[in-house]
């Protein structure tokens, strides 16, 4: 059933974010203006743009260099190498025989071109160097090497390599005596041997470009950026970006919905989670229906003030009295229930208020929710107390005109006084707003639903009720006893976060089937016999067992809630009735089964009911003492307690040993206030009797 209501719950929220997810589109006209400011719905990556930054980003880095020590010194090696090769033919030549055939010139060049390797040496220069005697190619070979390792000691880039073959050149002029052939062969040999020695470094080269390539940004239209403005002229390039934005394609995107499609079932789904145990019973199914209802009105009350706000009065905003409905389920059900709703509805509004956000959701408006939610929830606190609520609801205008204004100055706008004005004064009356309805809905809700609220209870509790003055005619031991339970009840049960109000009108309640026939149960047995001594001791379990229920029907004819019937019928639960047990079984040959003796349930189902029952049966306990002292006092609840566990009475309500122990210790404490010790006087004091 739950599961169902959630389904209708998903169906409701799916349908009212609907339009806040919708892409939009816009009428425009290549080569006309804006008709209005165009904002991107999305962020959009501009890949060609990107690579266009990049490659320019790229190309701005400058070829890395670096400059070669060793370059002058291995090019003077390859030039020695290149004259020892030309002597070595030359030597060869020289001792060959008169018949013997020897080289001619271009045999000879061709033998040297492995050791000429890349330099631009011309035939007509090697010739001469053939022809020169080895003296003058020890000349030329020192003077060459001593000119191309000090030009080449400097930096030589590649520019500025035929400056530095000019320089030797006019060395070689200077400094040589050959003849004029062989000056300028060796002049040719220097010049082909001196290259650039700073080189290109590729690697950091490519690195550098690498890095600058990287540290491009993308370029991309922002969520929420212009992309052109009211009154401009939309041109090529701003069309292709309302295209690119999907602002102008005709064909729809359903990613927007299948997205707020799993944003639903991830909220549901872990609402669901939380209150499946609560609502899943089948006394809390009118409370699944009164959640779900106050659910929708909270989220259909903010999809009311949004659309109102469309026309530009953003202000409209601040004036959603979500306080209201978070407030109602912190008085129907629970805190922790309400704080969770809370956070899911703001969720919700994010979305929700998204019209003239810049971007798909407004996290401004969901912190506002979530900080409006809480205070209300927050400033009603614990006790259920109705008169709260309108303080409650100023407490919440208080804590919005905070939030206004952190959000105002947070966000270092300039705002005209008449709009800080006007967002200020939503922010008041949206907490007004906020008691103005719980106090209008609570009550409807409460009388629809028959929920037992702290108005009513309080209405139950006056002792003008005529059942109750039944009691206290036709039982006023009973009365009395009930008033006891009452006090205990109501303080264990507030000691464990229960609900004491609820737990004290239902002890007043618990025992009026006793009123049926009062003389049988001892607090009512004044001045008189005990009936059950002249009676059977199953007559007697058969009298005893049927006040819970005679009791609940005469709750029900004068149409009580359910939680007070349910306190009547269940606070003694299976509990044996050991006095007329034991009296049959002594009274009795054959062996008689507990069973026969036991009340006929059903156990306690809430903390209240258990709690009730441990107090009815320690407050009787109590009373039977003679002298009742600390010690004792604490020894009986602790054993009533004890035995109530053992016989499994709190199987069926979510009591915790933690919180019976808290129990314990809260009725001790009250019990030894109310049997406290007394000083004893006497009845007339002794007389000194003269020596």
């Amino acid at each position: 059933m739950l599961l169902a209501w959630f389904f209708i719950v998903g169906a409701v929220m799916f349908t009212v974010m609907f339009s806040n997810v919708t892409p939009e589109k816009v009428d425009v006209t290549l080569l006309e203006p804006s008709p209005a400011d165009i904002r991107s719905p999305k962020a959009v990556i501009l890949e060609n743009e990107t690579e266009e930054r990049k490659r320019k980003a790229e190309t701005a880095v400058e070829d890395i260099y670096y400059y070669d020590k060793g370059a002058g010194l291995e090019q003077a090696r390859k030039l020695t190498e290149l004259l020892d090769a030309i002597q070595k033919i030359n030597e060869v030549e020289a001792k060959k025989k008169k018949d013997e055939a020897k080289l001619t010139m271009d045999e000879k060049i061709s033998q040297i071109n492995d050791v000429k390797g890349d330099a631009q040496v011309s035939p007509a220069s090697l010739g001469v160097l053939f022809n020169a005697s080895s003296d003058r190619l020890e000349s030329v070979k020192t003077l060459s090497t001593s000119v191309i390792s000090s030009l080449m000691n400097e930096e030589i880039e590649l520019s500025k390599v035929q400056t530095a073959r000019e320089n030797a050149e006019q060395i070689i002029s200077q400094n040589a005596s050959y003849p004029d052939d062989l000056k300028d062969a060796a002049v040719e040999l220097t010049q082909s041997f001196i290259i650039h020695n700073k080189v290109l470094d590729y690697e950091k080269t490519r690195v550098k470009r690498k890095e600058a390539r990287d540290s491009v940004q993308q370029a991309e239209i922002k969520e929420g950026e212009v992309i052109v403005s009211e009154g401009d002229l939309v041109t090529a390039e701003v069309y292709k970006r309302l295209e690119l934005a999907g602002l102008t394609s005709k064909k729809i995107s359903y990613k927007p919905f299948i997205g707020l499609l799993l944003f639903i079932i991830l909220l549901l789904a872990g609402l669901y989670y939380f209150v499946k145990d609560s609502f899943n019973k089948d006394n809390n199914k009118k409370h699944a229906v009164i959640y779900v209802i106050l659910f929708l009105f909270s989220l259909i009350m903010m999809k009311v003030v949004s659309l109102a706000g469309i026309s530009g009065h953003m202000y409209l905003y601040f004036i959603v009295p979500i306080a209201a409905g978070t407030m109602m389920l912190k008085m129907l059900f629970s805190e922790q229930l309400a704080l969770v709703t809370n956070i899911v509805l703001s969720l919700c509004a994010a979305l929700i208020f998204n019209e003239n956000s810049a971007s798909s959701f407004n996290f401004v408006m969901a912190l506002y929710i979530l900080i409006s939610g809480i205070a209300g929830v927050v400033y009603l606190g614990k006790k259920h107390i109705k008169n709260k609520i309108i303080r409650a609801g100023f407490f919440v205008s208080f804590v919005n005109i905070c939030s206004v204004l952190f959000i105002l100055l947070v966000q270092d706008g300039t705002y005209s006084a008449a709009e800080t004005g006007a967002e200020l004064g939503a922010a008041f009356i949206s907490g007004f707003l906020s008691s103005v309805l719980t106090l209008g809905l609570l009550p409807v809700i409460e009388s629809w639903f028959g929920i037992l609220s702290t108005a009513k209870l309080i209405e139950l509790s006056n002792p003008n009720h005529p059942l109750l003055r039944k009691v206290l005619m036709e039982a006023p031991g009973t009365y009395h006893h009930s008033i006891m339970v009452a006090n205990l009840s109501e303080a264990a049960c507030e000691s464990v976060g229960a609900n004491g109000l609820l737990a004290r009108v239902g002890s007043y309640y618990h025992d009026v089937g006793k009123a049926k026939r009062p003389h049988f149960f001892i607090e009512n047995q004044m001045n008189m016999e005990n009936p059950h001594d002249k009676i059977a001791p199953h007559l007697s379990k058969t009298i005893i067992t049927a006040h819970p229920y005679d009791g609940a029907d005469m709750i029900r004819e004068f149409k009580l809630p359910k939680e007070i019937v349910d306190i009547a019928e269940q606070h003694h639960g299976t509990t044996l009735l050991k006095y007329f047990y034991h009296k049959a079984c002594q009274q009795s040959d054959k062996e008689i089964s507990e069973s026969e003796f036991r009340y006929p349930g059903p156990k306690a189902q809430t903390k209240e009911t258990a709690i009730i029952g441990v107090s009815d049966a320690v407050e009787a306990a109590v009373r039977s003492l003679s002298r009742p002292t600390p010690v004792k006092i604490e020894q009986i609840i602790k054993k009533i307690i004890a035995e109530r566990l053992e016989d499994g009475q709190f199987d069926e309500c979510d009591i915790t040993l933690k919180e019976l122990d808290t129990v314990a210790t809260t009725l001790s404490n009250t019990l030894k206030g109310i049997f406290h010790s007394r000083i004893e006087y006497p009845e007339e004091m002794k007389k000194v009797e003269p020596k």
